[in-house]
């Protein structure tokens, strides 16, 4: 199995049970594909180096998850791209 991290940036202006929402939903779509140890943790509150979609602060998260499907890496990709609650993303490949 390849482990891989998500980082993804949410829209600070949301409220909390929204953001939570964003980030299970995420969460979520990593274990529909079939991810096997999914881990979310919530970095929180911080300020961006410069300005996104003109939000100077953001909800940092980390998704840590191990898969052998490229279809799992594509959906998370896809859905954070579409997702108008995240600003930011990327999905890296951990080597071990």
């Amino acid at each position: 199995m390849k482990k891989y991290e998500m980082m993804f940036i949410v829209r600070p202006d949301l409220e909390e049970a929204d953001i939570k929402k964003v980030a299970d939903s995420m969460k979520g779509v990593a274990t529909d594909n079939k991810a096997k140890s999914v881990e979310l943790q919530e970095l929180g509150q911080k300020e961006l180096a410069y300005e996104i979609k003109k939000y100077k602060n953001g909800y940092y998260f980390l998704l840590v998850f191990e898969t052998d499907r490229n279809e799992a890496v594509n959906e998370l990709n896809r859905l954070a791209s579409i997702n108008e609650n995240i600003i930011r993303h990327l999905v890296v490949r951990v080597d071990e």
